[in-house]
């Protein structure tokens, strides 16, 4: 029997999570990459989707290799359009893509006009092979930028290599002067993460072309993680999502990264440390 009445009004429909298309490369443990983004995501309640831009052979160790995609990265982003609607948005990390297949990919954004974009321009894995150069960022931004409206979040090193800075760059530039070129190059805004920084302090920094705004400043926590960048921006993408707006989302963003800092371990008792998931590690009994 049923246990509704026959003349009771329909049951709503349960709401639709938002949803984040992540676009990066396939780091095949979970440190970083497009697992690390859908495990931040779905924790937040977002439903993510994911379509490769870039294969690795890697580990908590190192990446030894980059390789560009098997399948077209396009068509499957293509493929996936008919579900980007609604409350959606976008990430998008490491690219081993050639120039062409990046620029069809532009075009394919732009058509899309995703709501929300971040963009987490990545050099190279933080151990083993690199990818990029300043250079390589550069033709990207030009090909990327002026289809939406993104957000950049690079680490002082990435902001420095596109700038053209010499490295001690890093630690001396001013502000300003390493967020300028991506705004010239058609950026939104520019969350500068302050973790490459000297002193015992970190603090990011939001750019815009109306003026700088710091985020709220923190201690150097000890010990190095893997996927930081990865988690903040995929996390900042979800909160965004979630209705907090552009600088709340980064300050949380960094406040939930250093919550959890104490949390990570090394799989295997190997490698660099990764961000275990949020519920509690328990022994087991």
């Amino acid at each position: 029997m049923s246990a509704t009445r026959p003349d009771a009004p329909p049951l709503a429909p349960p709401l639709a999570p938002p949803l984040a298309l992540c676009l990066g490369g396939m780091d095949p443990s979970a440190g970083a990459g497009l697992l690390r983004d859908v495990l931040a995501l779905s924790e937040l309640g977002c439903q993510p989707m994911a379509v490769s831009l870039a294969e690795t052979l890697q580990n908590g160790l190192a990446c030894t290799r980059i390789d560009p995609p098997a399948m077209d990265p396009v068509a499957r982003v293509e493929t996936l359009a008919p579900h980007l609607a609604g409350r959606w948005g976008l990430k998008l990390s490491l690219c081993a893509l050639e120039t062409a297949a990046f620029r069809r990919l532009c075009a394919t954004l732009r058509h899309l006009a995703p709501p929300i974009c971040i963009w987490d321009p990545i050099l190279a894995p933080s151990a083993g092979v690199g990818l990029h150069d300043g250079k390589d960022l550069q033709r990207m931004a030009a090909d990327l930028l002026p289809s939406g409206r993104w957000v950049v979040s690079p680490n002082r090193g990435e902001a420095a290599a596109f700038a053209g800075l010499p490295p001690e760059a890093i630690h001396l530039a001013p502000v300003e002067d390493l967020a300028a070129p991506w705004l010239e190059a058609g950026a939104e805004a520019v969350w500068l993460k302050g973790g490459h920084a000297a002193g015992d302090q970190v603090q990011d920094v939001w750019i815009t072309r109306q003026g700088v705004r710091p985020l709220p400043p923190a201690p150097r926590l000890p010990g190095e993680r893997r996927g930081t960048g990865c988690l903040l921006s995929a996390t900042w993408l979800g909160l965004r999502l979630l209705g907090r707006d552009d600088l709340q989302a980064a300050a949380e963003s960094a406040h939930r990264l250093r919550q959890r800092w104490d949390q990570a371990f090394c799989p295997g008792g190997i490698g660099r440390p990764m961000f275990a998931p949020p519920c509690a590690l328990v022994e087991p009994s």
